[in-house]
């Protein structure tokens, strides 16, 4: 009786040790099947930054006739040393004139609120959530294509970085115009340097990016 007793205990510890292993096996094998779904899952891509930009080559006060504008050379050194993308406001309208006659037609533009169209345009907005916007100062503000451009798109919700070539207006109005085109937008780290020193302005850049830690 003892015997069959001790058997029957044998059996049963033998059933229990295999239940537990079996349970352990599975809890197992759950975890590596979750481990292989968390390597599998796709990583959301990072957001990129783009460089907006007007700029006028020709006759520029202080550096005369130049074949790349002030504000494209500063446009140029964002996108070498943060990897941005860019896409260049080309006005349709023909700016290929002297200083003076294009100053006086800047202001007319502006007096009437004409809103000049450009060339182009951007199809993958919604891949960038910083945004460099950058032109040289006509008259206190941006130069008016850059309003056209303004309302065509729509960059509320995004970090806007406004800078500006110039030969002593500094910013002017670019940023209050730029706040009023985009209420819901982050505005932040602006940046202006004298378009005559725009050739010679890539470690001023390199040092306004670092600040912002914008450095690729």
């Amino acid at each position: 009786m003892n015997i069959l007793r001790s058997l029957c205990a044998a059996a049963l510890c033998l059933l229990c040790s295999t239940a537990c292993s079996g349970k352990h096996t599975s809890a197992a094998a759950s975890v590596e099947d979750n481990n292989s779904t968390e390597a599998s899952a796709p990583k959301k891509a990072a957001m990129k930054a783009l460089v907006v930009y007007f700029s006028h080559a020709g006759d520029n006060y202080a550096v005369g006739v130049v074949e790349v504008g002030n504000t494209k050379i500063i446009a140029d050194y964002i996108s070498e040393l943060t990897g941005a993308d860019q896409f260049e406001i080309v006005c349709v309208k023909n700016y290929d004139m002297a200083y003076q006659p294009l100053c006086d037609l800047a202001k007319k533009e502006q007096e009437k609120g004409e809103l000049p169209a450009f060339r182009g345009g951007i199809d993958n907005l919604d891949a960038y959530d910083t945004v460099f916007i950058g032109g040289p100062v006509w008259w206190g503000t941006w130069p008016q294509v850059m309003f056209t451009f303004f309302q065509h798109y729509d960059l509320n919700g995004k970090t806007l970085i406004p800078f500006t070539t110039h030969e002593g207006s500094g910013l002017g109005r670019c940023v209050k115009d730029l706040r009023a085109a985009y209420p819901k937008a982050t505005i932040r780290g602006e940046f202006s340097i004298y378009g005559h020193d725009a050739r010679q302005g890539k470690e001023s850049v390199r040092k306004w990016l670092k600040g912002l830690g914008m450095l690729k």
